[in-house]
């Protein structure tokens, strides 16, 4: 056993020496590379575009940590996300900037906005179009589908797709900021169907009933986001259109339903709904002149 030891102990130390000679020290060059990668030209544009005048990141690319897991998902196309992200900032932030200024936009906007390439479908099959977090987040789904089931220039499949939900949206996050008046919740109150909602018709039951869409009739704060988010989108026509369906019922109800949001957005942020809402049909025009294969 000592000559054992003594051999171990010989070794240890041979290597010992031979670890502290001068010829074995490290040369400062590690093999791992900490260099932070340079952003690539899309990504310098989402910084100039939306996180330097906005405060507010894009993510283009799809983190396991940031999806909903309960959705079977697909990243979003890289080149159809510059698309959305110039429409995005030109209809929707360029425009509450417009009118309330940038400050507002940089202080009550979600921090993220993430685009996803696939459809978010529930159990029952009814489509997610967005979803909001906390008021810190906004996710866009059905990216891959624009440019091709979702042309660039039909404003009404864009606002079907992206901006409906994104002032829909957005409403929820000025509301858990500064509530509405409660009593918005009565002017329809006994009509409201809950997760029933998919199952009503729009056009021959929500809207003679007085919600401007079958989603509104989920619960108030969904009918005061969905009011909210179709009135800025839709054109005079379209809007004309169903309150035509409505009919005079359902049309005094919806008035009556707008005169709260007026209110509340000229008492709590200073906005007027129809300057905001001529800003919004205004740049649904001149959006089309937007160069969609150059990033400037």
């Amino acid at each position: 056993m000592k000559k054992i030891y003594f051999i171990l102990f010989a070794v240890v130390a041979a290597l010992s020496f031979t670890a502290c000679s001068d010829g074995d020290q490290p040369s400062g060059n590690s093999i791992f590379v900490n260099d932070e990668a340079k952003p690539d030209a899309f990504e310098q544009w989402l910084l100039e575009n939306f996180t330097y005048p906005y405060n507010v990141e894009v993510l283009y690319r799809m983190k396991d940590t940031e999806i909903d897991h309960k959705y079977t998902l697909t990243p979003a196309d890289s080149a159809k996300c510059a698309k959305l992200a110039m429409i995005v900032k030109y209809l929707w932030y360029d425009a509450y900037a417009e009118v309330a200024g940038p400050d507002f936009v940089k202080a009550n906007t979600p921090r993220v906005l993430q685009f996803i390439g696939s459809l978010a479908i529930e159990n029952n099959g009814t489509v997610v179009m967005g979803t909001a977090e906390g008021g810190y987040k906004i996710t866009l789904y059905n990216v891959n589908n624009l440019g091709s089931a979702i042309k660039l220039d039909d404003y009404d499949a864009l606002n079907q797709w992206y901006f409906t939900t994104l002032h829909h949206e957005f409403q929820h996050i000025l509301n858990q900021k500064k509530p509405y008046d409660t009593s918005f919740d009565l002017i329809s109150e006994g009509n409201y169907v809950s997760g029933d909602w998919y199952q009503y018709n729009t056009d021959t039951q929500a809207l003679p009933l007085g919600f401007i869409r079958n989603y509104a009739m989920n619960e108030p704060r969904e009918d005061y986001a969905e009011l909210y988010s179709q009135y800025l989108t839709n054109n005079d026509a379209l809007w004309n259109s169903k309150m035509e369906k409505a009919g005079e019922k359902g049309e005094a109800i919806i008035e009556q339903k707008l005169a709260h949001i007026r209110t509340y957005m000229r008492q709590n942020w200073n906005i007027d709904l129809e300057e905001l809402r001529a800003v919004v049909q205004r740049r649904a025009v001149e959006y089309k002149k937007l160069d969609f294969e150059h990033l400037k």
